[in-house]
């Protein structure tokens, strides 16, 4: 077995069937209009990273790397996007939280919002886990 562990693929397993691959569909299709243009294949491209996440969020990480001018001036182009999206999954994750079995839905909603608000300059990780050493 891989360093996600079995509850991230547990995890991954019902984030697809309860919705996850049909957002990650949504997302590929969006990056795939926004290539029509040429200004538009960094957008795609972040589009395609959020696809990814979106697909299996769980035993996964969003990583920023130190800001660079077009970085940032990419991310305040997008952010009115952005904070519409991210709404969205806040609002899904406030609607996750009201069951017990829906809190992991809910964070990784929370990440998701976190990536589509701020996506450039941001890495996806694997989440490895760490045993303690006494």
């Amino acid at each position: 077995m891989s360093s996600r562990g079995v509850w991230s693929w547990l995890g991954n397993f019902m984030w697809v069937v309860f919705g996850g691959l049909q957002s990650a569909i949504v997302w590929l299709i969006a990056g795939l209009l926004c290539c029509i243009t040429i200004v538009g294949i960094p957008c795609a491209h972040q589009c395609f990273k959020l696809s990814g996440l979106s697909l299996f969020p769980f035993g996964q990480s969003i990583v920023y790397e130190p800001a660079e001018p077009c970085t940032f001036l990419g991310n305040v182009i997008w952010l009115p996007m952005g904070i519409l999206i991210a709404l969205v999954h806040v609002f899904w994750a406030f609607l996750y939280t009201c069951t017990i079995i829906g809190i992991p839905f809910a964070v990784q909603h929370i990440k998701l919002a976190q990536l589509a608000l701020w996506p450039f300059g941001a890495e996806i990780t694997p989440l490895v886990f760490h045993a303690r050493q006494g």
